[in-house]
């Protein structure tokens, strides 16, 4: 009498190529989720020192009675606002004076640097606020309006 001979144990290359076809399905998504989070969460270079920016601008103010322009961002207080650029220098700062002689206004705004880690950001091209604390944000493509400014500072 003859025993039955146990199967061999093992994948099968089917099972195999199924088996990896699904992971980088999964990583694939994974990746796409993450990028998107990374994103969102560098925007707070820009946010934060805009914020910094608009705080430091109406010392400068209460100092001088004017608000400083893009050549007094980075000498040091009192002379300029003692800011060179964001932390991370993942955005360009900018200041725009509304000059009607008095520089009684100001729009600062910080726009994605070319070469850095946001440039694939185009949701978010350009981050702003003005005088008033009023918020603002634009897309790559020029989309702007309230559903893009509240989308690029959460």
């Amino acid at each position: 009498m003859r025993t039955a001979r146990p199967a061999a144990g093992g994948f099968s290359l089917i099972e195999l190529l199924v088996t990896l076809a699904i992971m980088a399905i999964v990583t694939s998504l994974a990746v796409g989720g993450y990028r998107q989070y990374l994103r969102r969460a560098n925007r707070v270079d820009a946010t934060a020192t805009l914020l910094r920016l608009a705080a430091a601008q109406e010392k400068y103010y209460m100092q001088n009675g004017q608000y400083a322009d893009a050549a007094a961002m980075a000498p040091a207080p009192p002379a300029g606002l003692g800011i060179a650029g964001t932390e991370r220098g993942y955005y360009v700062l900018d200041i725009l004076i509304d000059d009607d002689g008095a520089a009684v206004g100001y729009t600062a705004t910080a726009t994605v640097a070319a070469a850095g880690p946001q440039a694939d950001d185009s949701e978010c091209w350009v981050l702003s606020v003005n005088e008033r604390g009023l918020r603002g944000a634009e897309a790559q493509d020029g989309a702007a309006g309230a559903a893009v400014t509240d989308r690029c500072w959460r």
